[in-house]
């Protein structure tokens, strides 16, 4: 290296601009130029959903005319969503679940035409319609509702037994708030009272508990979602019958899991911490599933299918009591507050009651399987976050007699408690 190359490397090492141009060259000429001509992000964005709109709108609007007509008669389908009976009528709200337009042209009960309100104009996709009719119907009696469309397609609904619809006023409310009281709030926190017990035991006992607590819930699950597949065949499909159910699971699942990680950060990750924040999610993944309990029972009893009595109160008393041991399975290493434990028995039990109003007022099947469907998604969530806690510190191992006994269990448990509830 020659003498002048050595003192430009001097020069360079000593000045601090010098080094940091010669480490960071500048860019060719033009490149600068050709950075700040390209499009910003947002407006390619932009112009691309703008494009796909007008595309799609342009197929929605001219798409058809250039097809061919269908072959072969309309498809017409009627789906009843709720069927409302009065003192000498009988409401039906409709829903259109097929692709064309249906008319209802006649009524008939019973092969009896009857004299009928309301579906003026042709019910669209997905549209809905009430339909009143005129009927002296009597009390306890089975009715078949056939409805003739334009076309002379006939759509058939059954009425088991006619009973009077209650009117949704403050006094029937109030009855549904203390229903969802009496077998949601107060079995939930009569399990809880449980926990003095648990906190003296050992920790092989714990983990028993808790696979106890993931037998309790893998029930409530199953049993969520065949509840809410079987509601979602009785809305008829119009906003994806089954699928409902697992859109619902889906949502849940996220939400809660996002709901896991704030609560994770909030809190510092100790013994004490991690079983609180567990105790809250099971208590979630509970309320959720007492609310499709509540759905159900509301439902049921509006359209006259459920007998509220004591013997109702104490089946889902001794059926959700073993949900409250579920939630204080977690508390063993520490000592809560009177206060959080009351807000933990209100978080799971509390839900059943606002079901119950929901269920009573509304009863509609679809938005019952889509709540089911929350119920389980949320269970499976709350589920994953017990299983690591189940493993053996010592051996390593996640199952052994002692934690599948634990899982059977509850099972067990779950299923001969249910035999009591009869809805």
């Amino acid at each position: 290296m020659s003498t002048t190359d050595e003192s430009r490397d001097a020069e360079t090492r000593q000045d601090p601009a010098a080094r940091a141009a010669a480490e960071d060259p500048k860019p060719a000429a033009g490149t600068a130029t050709r950075d700040s001509r390209r499009v910003p992000l947002w407006a390619l964005v932009v112009g691309l959903v703008a494009v796909l709109v007008a595309a799609l709108g342009g197929l929605a609007a001219y798409g058809g005319q250039t097809l061919p007509e269908r072959l072969g008669p309309p498809v017409e389908e009627l789906a009843v969503e709720r069927t409302i009976i009065a003192p000498g009528s009988i409401e039906l709200v409709l829903r259109n679940t097929g692709p064309d337009p249906v008319a209802v042209a006649q009524v008939f009960v019973n092969d009896s035409y009857v004299d009928f309100t309301g579906a003026d104009e042709p019910i669209g996709r997905l549209a809905s319609d009430t339909l009143v009719l005129d009927y002296p119907w009597q009390d306890g009696q089975p009715y078949t509702v056939s409805m003739l469309t334009s076309t002379g397609l006939v759509i058939e609904h059954v009425i088991d037994a006619a009973v009077a619809t209650p009117e949704p006023g403050f006094e029937f409310l109030g009855l549904m708030a203390l229903v969802g009281t009496y077998v949601g709030v107060l079995p939930v926190l009569l399990g809880m009272l449980v926990l003095p017990i648990l906190r003296r035991t050992s920790g092989r006992v714990v983990r028993v508990l808790l696979a106890l607590t993931v037998g309790l819930l893998a029930y409530l699950a199953v049993d969520a979602l065949l509840e809410g597949i079987d509601l979602a065949v009785l809305s008829g499909g119009a906003f994806g019958g089954p699928i409902l159910v697992f859109l619902g699971a889906g949502l849940a699942f996220l939400a809660l899991t996002t709901i896991d990680k704030v609560l994770a950060g909030r809190r510092p990750d100790e013994q004490g911490a991690t079983g609180m924040r567990l105790a809250v999610m099971i208590a979630i993944g509970i309320g959720l599933h007492n609310l499709g309990e509540g759905l159900v029972i509301g439902s049921a009893y509006a359209v006259g299918e459920l007998a509220l009595g004591a013997a109702l109160i104490v089946g889902f008393a001794a059926h959700n009591t073993t949900e409250g041991l579920a939630i204080v399975a977690p508390l063993t290493a520490r000592r809560p507050s009177l206060w959080s434990l009351v807000g933990l028995g209100l978080i799971a039990g509390a839900p059943a009651i606002l079901g119950a109003v929901i269920g009573a007022s509304v009863d509609n099947a679809g938005l019952s399987a889509l709540l089911f469907g929350v119920g389980v998604g949320a269970i499976v969530q709350v589920i994953i976050q017990i299983v690591p806690g189940l493993r053996d510190r010592a051996s390593g191992r996640l199952l052994d007699p002692a934690v599948l006994g634990g899982l059977g269990a509850g099972v067990v448990i779950m299923y001969l408690t249910g035999l009591l509830v009869a809805t």
